[in-house]
């Protein structure tokens, strides 16, 4: 047990927290910093501190994950899509903060980009004999006796809605220090409760992923001296959707990654609403952990409780198998 779940969290922190007085000096030196939002005053005062920093996290994964493997060889469609969707981020956050490209990757560029990565992943899931495309139904009974949806062909569009809307989550999730960190540690940790339970094969890549992040926190809670960019948030998210995918487990993801797709719809519901009526609003801000801190929330309260709440939901997602 040791082996397979605590030393992939303490790997993965020793790596990401060591890597941090290394990285963010050279994200410096390459004036890879952050700009902020005008509406937001109190964010002001973070504009030029270095984003990228979702490098750190992706080093922690990526090395834990190639130890295990060869033992453990579910890790690896994971890790592709993990990596997968952080390059894309990297893209986007280099051309953004160091070519000074402010729009980054254009959006068909950035979509291409995640259509071919989750076409990969649907791919090997289809050819794949271990692996079924069936999803288990929350609060059927489980793995062993749970009842299983099957969509057939209807399976793949909605593979490509899931993981995308996570990915995208994930990513608006990322805007307040420590919030979409701390947020998807607990996933994380949900999911590699579930996969030791389940003996899915894939705690050593869940637990790297806690590690990881544990270490970045290091760095990235209040007041952070680094940001995770794209390149964090949209490996991330591909990661809670794949590993939801290798245990069957997608419709879970509305469970546990809540917030993500909460964040999600407050975008879409407020560029939607502001087209239609000629410019009103229906939050304050967009994503929606802004619409909170203009109400008066600090940053901290935000993060605790966005926290608290997805502890809640994934100890209601562990009542649910």
């Amino acid at each position: 047990m040791a082996q397979k779940v605590v030393m992939p969290v303490l790997i993965a922190f020793v790596i990401t927290s060591v890597l941090g007085p290394v990285v963010i000096p050279l994200l410096r030196r390459l004036k890879a910093g952050q700009t902020e939002r005008e509406e937001l005053k109190s964010h002001l005062k973070k504009a030029g501190t270095p984003t990228m920093g979702g490098l750190m996290i992706l080093a922690g994964i990526i090395v834990t994950s190639l130890v295990y493997m060869k033992e453990y060889p579910k890790i690896m469609p994971i890790l592709f899509v993990t990596v997968g969707f952080g390059i894309i981020g990297f893209l986007d956050d280099y051309l953004k903060v160091v070519l000074r490209r402010s729009d980054g990757l254009l959006p068909k560029q950035k979509m291409l980009g995640q259509i071919l990565v989750t076409g990969v992943f649907a791919y090997y899931l289809y050819q794949a004999e271990e692996v079924s495309l069936r999803m288990l139904i929350p609060f059927t009974g489980g793995f062993e006796e749970g009842a299983y949806l099957d969509l057939g062909w209807f399976a793949l569009p909605v593979m490509f809605l899931a993981i995308i809307g996570t990915v995208n989550g994930a990513n608006f999730t990322d805007g307040l220090d420590g919030l979409a960190s701390s947020v998807t540690i607990l996933i994380a940790t949900f999911f590699s409760v579930v996969a030791v339970g389940s003996g899915s094969g894939i705690e050593p890549v869940t637990c790297a992923v806690v590690g990881a992040l544990l270490g970045f926190l290091l760095f990235n809670v209040y007041p952070a001296s680094v940001f995770m960019g794209d390149t964090g948030s949209l490996a991330l998210g591909g990661f809670v959707a794949s590993s939801a995918y290798m245990m069957q487990m997608p419709m879970f993801i509305l469970i546990v990654a809540l917030v993500y797709w909460v964040e999600l719809l407050s975008v879409m519901i407020q560029v939607t609403y502001f087209k239609k009526t000629g410019g009103k609003r229906i939050f304050r801000m967009a994503p929606i952990h802004h619409h909170f801190e203009l109400g008066g929330w600090s940053e901290t309260r935000v993060g605790a409780v966005f926290s608290i709440v997805t502890a809640i939901l994934c100890l209601v997602g562990l009542l649910a198998l």
